[in-house]
């Protein structure tokens, strides 16, 4: 769950704002409100779609979990520190 929240302290990811789409953005809040992560694989594909091609960012929305709100990438996608 650590790693969920903080993601690999010794790679540092960069989030380039073109990611942030209406439709990565919508997924993102939705799965921050409800704490339903089960949509972390669509976010994948829609930030793959928005042009993104950070595997740690893409491994993580697709590995099996467990995510929680406090998800790294959840909060890279809506801007939260």
């Amino acid at each position: 769950m650590v790693r969920d929240i903080f993601g690999n302290p010794f790679r540092p990811v960069t989030f380039s704002p073109e990611w942030r789409t209406s439709t990565v953005v919508a997924l993102a809040e939705q799965m921050y409100e409800s704490r339903d992560f089960s949509a972390m694989p669509i976010l994948a594909d829609a930030l793959q779609d928005a042009g993104c091609d950070n595997d740690d960012i893409l491994n993580h929305c697709r590995g099996d979990g467990p995510h929680v709100r406090g998800c790294w990438v959840v909060d890279l996608v809506l801007g939260k520190e």
